[in-house]
């Protein structure tokens, strides 16, 4: 190599991807009801645990789930993140908290935003509600709920959150 040439020592490539996604009969069934503005799960018929978004399957015993639950959307945070990182592409700025729900009447959490709160003050146990986007803006998506917001609950214990992962976790 020359004197005159720079040695190249990273590229930069942008990737996308493009995909489609057939949601099963469980998840199709989910987002219908979503659609409704109705949060559901499904039960599995071996250890009760309730899955929200429903999977068609429990993870832990590996039966089919049928048993459809209607949950009322409330929820606890069982864990989160303050994101202060921009995501390429992602409309939201940072900081913002991204948390593991486990909506009342589930034993698995789920992934959402939450806002209209101080995030340093966002803490495991903290009781939370869905916000939902207008009526006419919903659709066959998890993001008809926009966030969910703090309520003015008692919080839910650590033990007791533990005791949902430890449920979830019997086989």
């Amino acid at each position: 190599m020359s004197e005159q040439q720079d040695m190249i020592t990273d590229i930069k490539t942008p990737v996308y991807l493009q995909y489609n996604f057939t949601a099963g009969k469980s998840p199709a069934r989910f987002l219908s009801q979503i659609k409704q503005g109705i949060l559901t799960g499904q039960r599995c018929p071996s250890c009760q645990n309730v899955y929200c978004p429903p999977r068609g399957s429990c993870a832990a015993c590996g039966v089919a789930t049928e048993e459809e639950v209607v949950l009322s959307g409330k929820a606890t945070v069982q864990s989160f993140t303050i994101v202060a990182i921009p995501i390429p592409g992602n409309p939201i700025k940072p900081p913002f908290v991204i948390a593991n729900l486990v909506a009342d009447g589930a034993n698995i959490s789920f992934i959402h935003l939450m806002s209209d709160c101080v995030n340093e003050e966002v803490h495991m146990g903290q009781r939370v509600e869905p916000v939902w986007k207008p009526q006419e803006e919903w659709g066959y998506a998890m993001d008809n709920i926009k966030y969910f917001k703090p309520l003015d609950e008692p919080d839910m214990t650590i033990e007791d959150i533990g005791k949902l992962a430890l449920n979830a976790e019997k086989v």
